[in-house]
């Protein structure tokens, strides 16, 4: 039996703290799909496409392409894409209690929904106070955020600051 695991997030940036957890999920897991979503609820530095090419480049860059398929979708919930892919566990990557109160109403609510299960991954403790919004924070106030972001992630905000000067 194959298992099927969807890494879903905004991933705007991608940081070295949600590859960890790709990373980690892709040996737990048969075939990981990073699902590149839009919440309506924040401001996106990135275009959705943008996030998915970069992620994409960050999983190839990382040698995990072969276990790890990177999409977006903006087309429904989270638990109609699990049905789609036949996957029946959600990965999430957690840092402090209060990432796990902002999650558990919606573990039981995908439960409740498509029976799709979460499991919980803690960071590698190097990345536990790593946020995309920190990420973006420390990158528009000119600051050095390479020990943050894959190097594909960091290229491109190089590019951007550069075009923009």
């Amino acid at each position: 039996m194959s298992l099927t695991a969807v890494v879903p997030g905004s991933f705007d940036p991608l940081t070295l703290g949600h590859l960890d957890v790709v990373r980690r999920a892709s040996k737990i897991f048969d075939t990981v799909h990073v699902l590149v979503v839009t919440n309506p609820d924040k401001k996106s530095m990135l275009d959705i496409a943008t996030r998915e090419r970069l992620t994409a480049a960050a999983i190839a860059d990382a040698g995990l392409q072969n276990r790890v398929l990177v999409r977006n979708w903006e087309s429904g919930l989270l638990v109609d894409y699990c049905k789609k892919i036949g996957a029946s566990v959600l990965v999430k990557g957690v840092r402090s209690q209060t990432d796990v109160a902002y999650e558990v109403p919606m573990v039981l609510m995908n439960r409740s929904l498509a029976d799709i299960e979460t499991v919980f991954l803690l960071p590698n403790p190097a990345y536990s106070m790593v946020s995309s919004s920190l990420v973006r924070q420390v990158h528009a106030l000119g600051g050095d955020v390479r020990e943050y972001v894959p190097e594909s992630v960091l290229q491109y905000l190089q590019r951007v600051r550069a075009a923009d000067q």
